[in-house]
């Protein structure tokens, strides 16, 4: 059987990898804070199953609780083919560096590195006979440097280049494991909304990101989560350790 684990399934891309994962024959554990009753009806429909685990990414105690939890369930399945989706994650603090409370350093590094580090890391480490194809979702924040993303950028860089030394180590130890990274583009949710919010003189390119909205230029959810599940979904063709952009294929 297959198996996939997402964070961040309550709403937004995750909720719509989630629901084309299974769509396409892969049961689902989606972690989050909160429930998406849809995605059980997604699951019904394709006879497929869905389980919910209530998360708090930023609470290392639940991070490790969940994981755990997890890991115990898969081992009762004969699970062939796990696919690891590390959807989640946060854009605030958006101002300058010197602004930013050493408290609001530690969440965000929490939710937007740690956690996803922490997961794939122990479920591979864990995994057995079971073949993991992992990807973590990055951003062009990584590669681009725009004030008022010191936390978000920073963090993003820092994930692509785990995935990539850990591509390479996968690679070097002969294992058949994969992960790489992807980039969503810009997309038609609530992280989008709370950008455009923002006051310019901490977050100076604001302005663009409100013509994104203005000129229908972003993207939807279930576009783009299509075309991650066809590459995820595929792992004899992914590149290990590559850092794929949606744009490559819109």
């Amino acid at each position: 059987m297959k198996y996939a684990i997402v964070t961040g399934v309550s709403k937004g891309l995750g909720a719509s990898i989630a629901a084309y994962l299974l769509e396409t024959g892969v049961h689902v554990f989606g972690l989050s804070r909160s429930g998406n009753d849809g995605l059980y009806v997604t699951a019904s429909e394709n006879n497929m199953q869905y389980e919910h685990l209530s998360c708090d990414l930023s609470s290392k105690e639940s991070l490790v609780e969940t994981v755990q939890m997890i890991q115990e369930q898969l081992q009762k399945r004969e699970v062939r083919e796990l696919y690891v989706v590390n959807n989640a994650g946060v854009v605030e603090p958006i101002r300058q560096a010197t602004d930013i409370e050493l408290e609001d350093w530690y969440h965000h590094y929490q939710v937007n590195v740690f956690s996803p580090i922490y997961i794939i890391s122990t479920l591979l480490k864990n995994a057995g006979d079971t073949d993991v194809f992992g990807v973590n979702i990055t951003s062009g924040a990584a590669e681009k440097t725009t004030f008022g993303w010191s936390a978000y950028g920073s963090a993003k860089a820092s994930l692509n280049r785990f995935t990539k030394t850990l591509a390479l180590e996968l690679e070097q130890t002969d294992r058949n494991d994969k992960v790489f990274a992807f980039s969503p583009g810009i997309m038609d949710t609530d992280m989008q909304a709370q950008i455009r919010k923002q006051d310019e003189d901490n977050f100076r390119d604001v302005d663009t990101f409100r013509k994104y909205k203005a000129s229908d230029a972003l993207s939807t959810t279930d576009q783009v989560a299509s075309i991650l599940v066809d590459i995820l979904t595929d792992p004899v063709n992914v590149e290990n350790g590559k850092i794929y952009a949606v744009s490559e294929y819109l």
